[in-house]
């Protein structure tokens, strides 16, 4: 079965476009042309996926993204953003946000889908996960069961994607893992895509984890490692 996508574009032909493409790809679709109207209609339908525009007549899709990563409701929900900036400060910006991806325009309708499909096969049921269910690294412990992170007791609120990124790491502590690695298996993209895209998350998922963010080591020129506790 599809999911349910939620695209928030206001113009109106490009935001047919990208729901005629994601229909054929056979999810379930429904437009909204502004902020206001797209916040409510996420709280209406809990859709599996938003693909938001930055530019809106209304809120701006950045503002749009903060309020969803604030609720716990909504901290997971995977969003793509879709801007006609294409300087590498707003890619960091959507990403600092907590975008899980960022497409230019003009883009290709396939290649969006082809976005779509990487968030969607990474969000994998908590039980279709191997190794340890619980992971303890000192301060920091991840509950992989219940996609639960606590620092010091205290509970951090994670996006899917950084959720992913830290367990990746974490089951593999004491292990080098380059970048490249690290899109291919956490984003589901080719090694030749954008590695800044990486080192963005990674200093929004230490932002996030404050003390517990010790147990992420940067190795120069090659990627991050977790610590062994």
């Amino acid at each position: 079965m599809g999911s349910r996508i939620l695209v928030v574009e206001d113009e109106t032909d490009l935001a047919e476009l990208v729901a005629f493409n994601l229909r054929g790809a056979g999810h379930d679709v429904t437009v909204a042309h502004d902020g206001n109207t797209a916040l409510a209609e996420i709280q209406r339908s809990q859709p599996d996926l938003l693909v938001l525009d930055v530019m809106l007549p209304d809120i701006s899709g950045l503002e749009v993204c903060r309020r969803l990563r604030r609720k716990a409701q909504t901290v997971r929900l995977p969003v793509i953003m879709l801007t006609a900036r294409t300087d590498e400060v707003d890619r960091v910006v959507g990403f600092e946000v907590g975008a899980d991806d960022y497409v230019p325009k003009p883009f290709s309708p396939r290649e969006l889908v082809l976005r779509v499909e990487a968030i969607l096969r990474r969000t994998i049921p908590a039980a279709d996960v191997e190794g340890p269910q619980v992971i303890a690294l000192g301060e920091l412990v991840i509950d992989v069961p219940a996609h639960r992170v606590e620092v010091q007791g205290e509970e951090i609120l994670l996006t899917a994607l950084e959720f992913r990124l830290l367990l990746d790491l974490a089951s593999r502590a004491g292990r080098v893992q380059s970048r490249d690695v690290l899109l291919e298996r956490v984003w589901g993209y080719s090694p030749n895509a954008e590695t800044r895209t990486v080192d963005t998350h990674v200093k929004r998922l230490r932002e996030k984890l404050g003390a517990g963010a010790v147990h992420i080591e940067t190795v120069r020129g090659v990627g991050y490692r977790v610590l062994k506790s």
